[in-house]
């Protein structure tokens, strides 16, 4: 018979797959118990980033639903967790059915999030409350219909904070709970957290920026050279470099260093690409098995995962 634990992991692991191919692919690289600690932190995140997106919701729904969602957070055994998430799903959010679906598995969600090591639970809390309530404050910056257009550079910078960086300040805080080591550099780590998330984040936004714009949200600012723009995206995947080096030089494991150098190399490459292609291309599935594939062998020979 299967251990209650794996049915579990198989259980969120597809609601990882369903949600994000990308995560679906990086997180069970990491050990136990760091990885279900950020599997059930990247749901509760989607979860909160679904109300965010919600486009089939008027404004203040939107916010409603956040807000309802960070008293969840306060009580995740709470008796009006199966009510909020039956009045959630009676008009779906959003066309996208993995989303629809974690939204129904809510409860299996706050379940697993209450069952976590008592330290975890208590960071992943605080960051996922923070970033909801940030997504909150830019849901009431946007229009009814959800078009949202930034203005300054600062703007930008702080979106991408509230949905990335706050990610790497979390991601950072279960590291150094998961390996014991890695609080000799907690100083830098913690450092170079918000700028790693904040890069990743600038690429995603000027790899979808055609796409975003067709759909009335406008995230980089009119008057900003794109050029500066790509530049900082560069400056801030280069400090997500030194912050991998730095894991890595703590005897990390290797499933943790490859849960953060992949998404930089990758994100590095689809910077390249935009750059030179424009906005909406990408990496093919050959190139990204490929950086995969050099990634490993890095690993495997001892070397480091990003230079």
């Amino acid at each position: 018979m299967d251990h209650p634990g794996e049915r579990l992991t198989a259980h969120l692991d597809g609601l990882l797959l369903k949600s994000s191919r990308t995560f679906a692919l990086s997180i069970p690289l990491l050990p136990e118990p760091t990885r279900r600690e950020v599997t059930v932190a990247y749901l509760l995140f989607r979860i909160a980033d679904t109300f965010e997106d919600a486009s089939r919701w008027p404004r203040d729904r939107r916010r409603a639903a956040l807000a309802e969602f960070v008293g969840l957070l306060e009580d995740p055994t709470s008796g009006q967790v199966t009510a909020l998430t039956r009045s959630w799903c009676a008009d779906a959010p959003l066309e996208h059915a993995g989303y629809v679906e974690l939204l129904e598995e809510t409860p299996s969600v706050l379940a697993a999030f209450a069952a976590l090591d008592p330290a975890a639970r208590e960071q992943v809390h605080g960051h996922t409350e923070r970033t909801a309530r940030g997504m909150s404050r830019f849901v009431a910056q946007g229009t009814d219909s959800g078009a949202l257009h930034l203005d300054t550079l600062e703007e930008l910078r702080d979106y991408c904070y509230v949905v990335a960086g706050i990610v790497g300040e979390m991601l950072t805080e279960l590291f150094i709970l998961g390996h014991k080591p890695a609080a000799a550099r907690a100083d830098d780590l913690r450092s170079l957290a918000r700028p790693f998330g904040e890069g990743l984040q600038l690429v995603n936004i000027l790899k979808d920026s055609v796409r975003d714009s067709n759909d009335g949200r406008s995230y980089l600012p009119p008057g900003i050279d794109r050029d500066a723009i790509f530049e900082l995206a560069r400056q801030n995947l280069d400090h997500a470099t030194t912050y991998t080096r730095a894991l890595q030089d703590t005897a990390a494991p290797r499933g943790m260093v490859a849960f953060n150098a992949l998404p930089v190399l990758l994100a590095r490459a689809t910077l390249d690409r935009v750059e030179r292609d424009g906005a909406g291309s990408k990496l093919t599935r050959p190139e990204v098995f490929g950086i995969i594939a050099r990634m490993n062998r890095d690993l495997e020979a001892g070397q480091p995962a990003i230079t």
